[in-house]
């Protein structure tokens, strides 16, 4: 009997990949936390920006975008974790599953094109200083969003269309939520042809975009070279958030995506470990580390708590 024979229609998947977690209330707890703190933070940094006029200009535009998409990118799993370690509902709709992968790979995509835009934005900023205005308007950082928009929402289709013809022989999600190796693995087709398409489409965005980090600060690092030691010092904390944020997401990206390809066997908890906190701490992490070195957003919050 073929396997297109004995596919199922499938209604709902259950959720398995917390099967062998032995304490699923305080695992609950821990990533409600993380996510309500971070969505919350992500929240009043757009606030902040969106309110005061004075920070509307392309840098806060691309930081108010980042926020946008951390929101996208925690929000898109977070909840169905929290729903099935706390209250134990460990299945979800197949519509509903769906929906949640494309927002997670949309998430997980406009995360790295966010990123890169950042990086050329610093690199505008370091090279031409007195034309950075010039060059970069609000109204073309606003249209250069809206193309990435376009672009990662394309390339987060290209998972739906492989994914939603094929059939289903199991109902059982072996991961954490509904990502596309979990859902693929419920087919009927044999998984590594779509893992092996999927992973060449991964590695090709990660590539162009981690490259284009990389080149756009060897560019500012020859300019640094050839700067005064006053610009150098501003330079460098000029850069240093997006550094930081650079390598909260992409250190777990690597190990997961580039990694896990060229033969290195990760456990299901390692493997859900690495997802879990490649998309709640960037969400975390990046609010902080731009209300915290960014002077207009900390001098806005400082003036908030001591306005009394």
């Amino acid at each position: 009997m073929s396997l297109q024979n004995t596919s199922i229609k499938v209604t709902e998947f259950i959720i398995g990949g917390f099967d062998a977690v032995k304490v699923p209330m305080a695992v609950g707890v821990v990533i409600l936390t993380v996510y309500v703190v971070g969505f919350l933070a992500n929240v009043i940094n757009i606030l902040f920006i969106v309110y005061d006029k004075k920070l509307h200009k392309p840098m806060y535009i691309l930081i108010c975008n980042l926020a946008i998409v951390d929101i996208l990118y925690t929000s898109s799993a977070s909840p169905t974790m929290v729903r099935t370690l706390i209250a134990g509902v460990n299945t979800i709709s197949y519509v509903p599953c769906l929906i949640q992968m494309f927002a997670f790979n949309l998430g997980a995509v406009m995360e790295m094109l966010a990123l890169s835009v950042m990086a050329f934005d610093r690199l505008l900023a370091v090279s031409c200083p007195f034309h950075y205005h010039i060059y970069l308007t609000n109204a073309r950082t606003l249209v250069l969003t809206f193309i990435l928009w376009i672009v990662g929402c394309c390339l987060a289709a290209v998972f739906l269309a492989t994914l939603i013809p094929l059939p289903h022989c199991y109902s059982v999600l072996k991961y954490a939520f509904c990502d596309y190796p979990a859902l693929i693995r419920t087919t009927c087709s044999d998984p590594e042809y779509y893992f092996n398409t999927i992973a060449i489409i991964i590695f090709i965005v990660l590539f162009f975009t981690f490259s284009f980090i990389c080149l756009s600060y060897f560019a500012i690092i020859f300019f640094v070279k050839v700067s005064s030691s006053s610009d150098k010092k501003k330079m460098g904390s000029t850069c240093l958030s997006h550094l930081i944020v650079v390598t909260c997401y992409y250190c777990p990206v690597f190990v997961r995506s580039i990694l896990t390809r060229l033969g290195v066997v990760l456990s299901l908890q390692e493997r859900n470990g690495l997802i879990i906190g490649s998309f709640l701490g960037p969400p975390l992490i990046n609010p902080c580390v731009y209300c915290l070195r960014t002077k207009e957003i900390k001098y806005k919050i400082f003036k908030l708590f001591t306005k009394h």
